[in-house]
């Protein structure tokens, strides 16, 4: 919690964090297994930190007395290094380092589970780089056809052919780039075409204009041009103009250099007509819809190295600027270059959108799953979801089928995104209480427990799920994760000896759910007679397992999941995952066992009154107000991050999770207004027809006044007025609300 400043002392600086903000100091990200090599000179120094910790590394020095050093290898941290540590070295004279994190994969029978983690490098230059000199990233793929800069305030246009990758590169961050492209074959033929972002939105799906990209962009004729491969930045505009004359002379400059008088000269070669004002992408152009309804900017969101990849799908002339407006926050006050580079069309490249757990954190990309390889043959219909990529629904089912198979016999599905972390040590127990709404000190061995994570205020930071796997160790398993971080980050606050290692990557999980699923897994796994067999495994318990005997693949297997069925989640080195998918999948095609997608679950999760991030909970809403309050635990005395605000919340409830019976047919949504006469008194929060009941179900926030079963409510569509929907506050879970399925 930040304190006010005192009378008299500095401002408090602008954050911006993750942008260049000291000179001479340069960041790096080794990870585990990987290696970075660097160069110090006179007087340079480097930090080395073991982010996470336990995590054994080394440096080697070309000249190791350059650093103060006997010996070329300096070995650093080891397996009781804290969270946090550093290893410092400060050059007396030049030489070159190579850092080295080692990598050793965690087992899921590992008695002390240790995840290969990070390493964060720190260098500080004596003379710094000047402040004008920016680094480029180093190109995706060699060789390149085309690595061009376009300087700050101009425009180039240039060819490619199809199938070739086109990647935009904000060099310096926060720069917009306006994108223009035509059918080369066409332009040749006196047909100009360039990309329409209406025909865009249209053939898309989305007519109203949003931040970000489309996934293609087509012209004017409906022939498609390009394909968006990756995007690390993920806010980009696809709303109005490229800029021009007319808004700078509006503005008072007159005379104001633009990026569609840059387009016009720079196409003038190839014989397109200048225009007053030229459709484009407009990328890193941070715009959005306003209260009003009017378009409002900001600085853009994009880091130095931000890029965005695409892919000609016929040949093309295309034109990108470096945008030079400096009238207002587009380009956060200071245009700068961009580049553009362009990869042979024989190169292949992986799809994805990059996110960031902090603001400080290096981009990661859409990952796929070990289990991939196996659904990824019966579908091609998949979303980015927590950084990899899942199924939505499949190709020979589609998700009522996929739905139905779960109620009524067993479904597989591939639950890998979900942030694993092992959290180990003497106050390990201590920080999980500390941490969660539930008292953690009541879990047992081999127990399994849902929980709530909150902030100071009792607005929650995730849901999950912890299991105690010893005394001292315990896997807590989340949807986000920045929840590794918060936990962290609270474990140096209040100085406790404990490690939070994401083991994400380490233990990929398979839930299989559904009326058959113990009789598939009963005669799949194998248990020890110190574990609990199939039949003698309760709900919220896990046991340690393999497949086939005491020698088949080691796994862990939990009653846990997401469908409000019976099932279970099989958990599992991703080396292991095809064994695993390949296993299960034949032990249950004798029970009609089928793949499970996204939409299903949706539909499943919703009627089991199931909560979801995003959905039924933020940072805003307290466990009380998701409908999860049986997981605060305000009756004992252990204290936790947040108690005395849920003590307070309470006390004076002022929302409250309902389920709705609607009538008619009409479909409603997240975010859809929930009435009480003229007066709005809640918001769905999550919606669907449920196949169970034959009609359209919602779990909506309400005003505590208007949560009592059987008021009588009404969902607003349009503008809220112009259409009704009753609504009746009915009791949730829609389907089996005592829960005897999952417990049978």
């Amino acid at each position: 919690m930040r304190l006010p400043a005192e009378a008299g002392s500095p401002r408090p600086r602008l954050l911006e964090p993750g942008l260049p903000g000291e000179p001479g100091l340069e960041r790096y990200r080794v990870e585990a297994g990987g290696s970075l090599t660097l160069r110090l000179l006179p007087g340079d120094t480097m930090t080395v930190i073991d982010i996470e910790g336990r995590q054994r590394a080394c440096a080697r020095f070309e000249r190791p007395e350059a650093v103060g050093l006997r010996s070329s290898d300096a070995e650093l941290f080891g397996a009781a290094s804290p969270a946090g540590e550093t290893a410092c070295f400060a050059a007396v004279e030049a030489t070159v380092c190579r850092i080295s994190s080692s990598t050793a994969e965690m087992e899921v029978t590992d008695p002390d589970p240790n995840p290969p983690s990070p390493l964060r490098v720190l260098v500080r230059r004596a003379r710094p780089l000047a402040p004008l000199e920016p680094v480029l990233p180093e190109p995706l793929a060699r060789p390149l056809q085309l690595d061009l800069r376009i300087d700050r305030a101009t425009a180039e246009a240039y060819e490619v052919t199809a199938g070739q990758w086109i990647q935009i590169i904000d060099i310096e961050g926060r720069q917009c780039s306006d994108l223009l492209t035509f059918s080369a074959r066409r332009l040749a033929a006196g047909v100009e075409r360039n990309l329409d972002v209406t025909t865009t939105r249209t053939l898309m799906g989305t007519l109203y204009p949003g931040p970000g990209l489309f996934s293609k962009y087509y012209d004017q004729d409906m022939q498609a041009l390009l394909e968006v491969v990756r995007d690390t930045c993920g806010r980009h505009d696809t709303f109005g103009l490229a800029c021009t004359s007319k808004y700078y002379e509006d503005l008072g400059y007159p005379g104001h250099a633009n990026c569609t008088d840059n387009f016009n000269g720079a196409l003038a070669p190839y014989g397109v007509a200048p225009r007053r004002g030229w459709q484009a992408v407009n990328l890193w152009y941070n715009t959005s819809i306003g209260g009003a309804n009017a378009i409002v900017l900001d600085e853009p969101w994009s880091r130095p190295g931000d890029y965005v990849l695409l892919r000609a799908l016929t040949d093309l002339v295309v034109a990108s600027s470096a945008c030079p407006d400096d009238v207002d926050p587009t380009n956060a006050w200071n245009p700068t270059d961009i580049q553009v580079r362009v990869y042979d069309a024989d190169r292949t490249f992986t799809k994805g959108i990059a996110y960031r757990v902090t603001p400080e954190a290096e981009p990661t990309l859409t990952r796929e799953t070990a289990f991939q390889e196996r659904w990824g043959a019966q579908t091609r219909r998949v979303t980015e979801y927590r950084g990899y990529w899942l199924p939505t629904s499949f190709s020979a089912h589609g998700a009522l089928e996929e739905y139905w198979a779960c109620r009524e016999r067993a479904t597989v599905m591939d639950l890998s995104p979900l942030r694993k972390f092992e959290v180990t040590g003497p106050d390990a127990e201590g920080l999980l209480q500390l941490a969660m709404t539930r008292n953690i000190r009541r879990l047992a061995v081999g127990q399994v427990i849902y929980t709530a994570m909150c902030h100071q205020t009792g607005g929650m930071i995730d849901d999950g799920t912890v299991f105690r796997l010893g005394e001292n160790l315990f896997r807590f398993v989340a949807g986000d994760p920045y929840s590794g971080v918060w936990l962290r980050e609270l474990a140096e606050q209040r100085g406790l000896r404990v490690w939070v290692k994401e083991s994400t990557d380490q233990l990929h999980n398979l839930a299989v759910q559904g009326p058959a699923s113990r009789d598939i897994l009963r005669e799949l796994l194998w248990t020890s007679p110190a574990q609990p067999s199939m039949d003698e495994l309760a709900w919220f318990r896990f046991a340690v397992a393999r497949i086939g005997g005491v020698d088949g693949t080691p796994l862990v297997v939990s009653r846990t999941g997401y469908t409000g069925e019976l099932g279970y989640e099989l958990w599992c080195h991703p080396k292991h995952a095809l064994a695993v998918w390949d296993a299960v999948w034949e032990a249950g095609q004798t029970d009609g066992l089928i793949p499970l997608g996204l939409d299903a679950l949706e539909m499943l999760r919703i009627e089991a009154g199931l909560i979801s991030a995003g959905c039924e909970f933020d940072d805003q809403v307290d466990p009380f107000e998701a409908g999860i309050g049986f997981t605060v635990g305000l009756r004992d005395e252990e204290d936790f991050i947040g108690r005395e605000a849920l003590v307070r919340r309470r006390a004076s409830p002022q929302r409250v999770l309902v389920g709705l019976d609607l009538a008619g047919s009409q479909p409603v949504g997240t975010g859809d207004g929930v009435y009480l006469g003229r007066n709005q008194v809640g918001a769905v929060t999550s919606g669907i027809r449920s196949p169970y009941l034959g009609r359209h179900i919602a779990l909506a926030r309400v005003a505590v006044e208007c949560g009592d079963l059987g008021t009588e409510l009404e969902v607003g569509k349009i503008d809220g007025y112009q259409q009704r929907i009753p609504a009746t506050v009915v009791r949730f879970p829609f389907y089996d609300p005592d829960k005897t399925r999952p417990r049978s």
